[in-house]
């Protein structure tokens, strides 16, 4: 059995708890977006200690992934669903007028825009 170092676990744990905060969030069970900060506290190691394992393993900060599974997911949702697009910045813990600043940071689109260029229904 091929033993993983400790930042490989680290970043293991990472993902799977963004994964499953993420599909709360979605799903009503979640209210809140974790900072960085708590989602370090539930792993039980520190921030520093987490963004480092990330950085050394993967080469980028935890928050750029975050964001980009972020985004992923306002995709799906602008895409495959009814839902306006207040509707998703609220199920991802936004104001409409951040998240639609926050999307076109990483788009280069307003979530709108996306919406009526790649609507899926």
């Amino acid at each position: 059995m091929k033993r993983i170092s400790r930042n490989e676990e680290i970043s293991i744990a990472y993902f799977e708890l963004l994964d499953r905060h993420l599909a709360d969030l979605i799903s009503g069970k979640e209210t809140e977006m974790l900072t960085l900060n708590q989602i370090a506290g539930i792993l039980c190691i520190t921030p520093e200690h987490l963004s480092a394992s990330i950085k050394l393993r993967l080469g980028q900060h935890p928050c750029s992934f975050y964001d980009a599974k972020i985004i992923a997911i306002a995709k799906d949702l602008l895409t495959g669903t009814t839902l306006s697009v207040a509707e998703v910045a609220r199920r991802l813990t936004y104001d409409p007028s951040n998240f639609s600043k926050f999307f076109k940071k990483y788009t280069g689109m307003p979530p709108g825009a996306f919406k009526d260029q790649h609507k899926k229904y």
